[in-house]
């Protein structure tokens, strides 16, 4: 993996702790800034939005030209692979994607894995141009939605659903959901080889939805087909370091650490630092996880617990971020506090 010496977040997930973390946030480019919603504007919707490299290309840079992180992190959408395979894929103002359903994997297989890496061509473009425009310290991140949170908007229809659909056929028809669960996998491994080859240097996989499982079914459809996906690029090719990020996991995050293959952990809000240390492995990098809902008010409490979490992991291959996406409502402003307490001299 060339570069790591010149990149802070390279560095971190080839296993060096660095007295000051590095740090990028989720959903850094949102609309909490004024810039991304007058860019937002001109789109016709938000599949345009993501599907135009120009003004995705925009986006993705106004928060490092803002506030100058040390991640830019490719702005689209998990739900893009699945418009590529072919299902209609609406953002409807006021609720979210609305998807069409499946009850098996046949639709999922109707266009060809290299028709679909192709239809997503446009986000490659926007890597090429994000990647060309990057100051030589920033690492350009790429990322996809893994099988089991992809899939679950295919089978519920939307998000925000109680997941009983996706539940109970992962409980009741394990055969049919592991096929739905590796069509999504096998689409996704061309879409971030394609990544990669345009210019992102770090891969990371999303399971939003990885919270309330039992363990049995968190094995069958979180960590056997994220293993089954790493496999997949690694035999591709593909050697940048890969982040999972298994939302909700809780003390499943150990197994999927120690089967999945992946290179570094990112942690969701509820992580525990005490647990976290001792039960995972000294020099494996860890990414995480500020509540964000500390950045909508900031003052003492944001700035004590950015401290605490530093100091918590602080010897320890570490990237600075949060514990899911910076919401609409946060005053930009209190990023900036937490990136100078972040980076104060200890």
């Amino acid at each position: 993996m060339a570069g790591l010496a010149k990149k802070p977040i390279l560095q971190v997930l080839g296993g060096e702790a660095l007295p000051t973390p590095p740090v990028w946030l989720m959903r850094q480019a949102g609309r909490y800034l004024p810039e991304y919603r007058e860019l937002r504007a001109r789109a016709k919707n938000f599949l345009d939005f993501c599907y135009t490299p120009s003004l995705a290309t925009e986006v993705t840079l106004q928060p490092i030209r803002r506030y100058g992180f040390d991640g830019a992190i490719l702005f689209a959408d998990i739900l893009l692979i699945l418009d590529a395979m072919g299902l209609d894929v609406q953002f409807i103002t006021g609720t979210g994607p609305v998807v069409e359903q499946v009850e098996n994997a046949d639709k999922l297989r109707q266009i060809p894995h290299a028709t679909v890496t192709e239809r997503l061509s446009p986000v490659y473009e926007t890597v090429r141009r994000v990647r060309a425009s990057l100051p030589d310290e920033t690492t350009l991140i790429g990322f996809a939605g893994s099988p089991w949170t992809v899939g679950l908007y295919a089978i519920e229809g939307r998000g925000g659903t109680d997941k009983s659909l996706a539940r109970g056929m992962a409980q009741s028809d394990p055969e049919r959901m592991a096929d739905i669960l590796e069509a999504i996998g096998d689409a996704t491994v061309g879409y971030l080889t394609a990544q990669v080859e345009a210019g992102a240097e770090v891969l990371m996989l999303f399971d939003s939805w990885a919270e309330g499982l039992a363990d049995d079914v968190f094995r069958e459809i979180i960590i056997a087909p994220t293993r089954r996906l790493v496999t997949q690029l690694r035999t591709a090719g593909v050697d940048v370091p890969i982040i999972g990020f298994p939302r909700g996991a809780g003390p499943m995050v150990v197994e999927y650490v120690r089967e999945t293959g992946v290179n570094a952990l990112g942690l969701d809000t509820s992580a525990s630092p005490d647990f976290i240390n001792a039960s995972l492995p000294a020099d494996l990098p860890v990414q995480g996880h500020l509540d964000p809902l500390l950045l909508v008010n900031g003052g003492d409490r944001m700035d004590a617990r950015i401290r605490a979490i530093r100091e918590a992991y602080a010897g320890r291959p570490h990237i600075f971020n949060l514990g899911h996406g910076i919401t609409p409502n946060v005053p930009p402003e209190n990023v900036a506090r937490l990136l100078s307490v972040l980076r104060e001299t200890a």
